[in-house]
């Protein structure tokens, strides 16, 4: 098991972390409706997915 030499100031650890910060999640917009949706996913609002109807969305 490795045992650390010197031990880390919390400014090295902390600069260390720096990207670790959650980043938002990116939308796409439906070719369908034209609706914002996450990738590779259904869109939510028209039901479809790859231009393929998935689901029957009642208006």
């Amino acid at each position: 098991m490795a045992v650390p030499r010197n031990r880390l100031s919390n400014a090295r650890k902390n600069s260390k972390r720096a990207h670790h910060a959650k980043k938002p999640k990116n939308l796409s917009v439906c070719s369908e409706c034209g609706e914002q949706k996450l990738a590779h996913a259904m869109c939510n609002s028209c039901g479809t997915y790859a231009k393929r109807k998935v689901i029957s969305t009642e208006s």
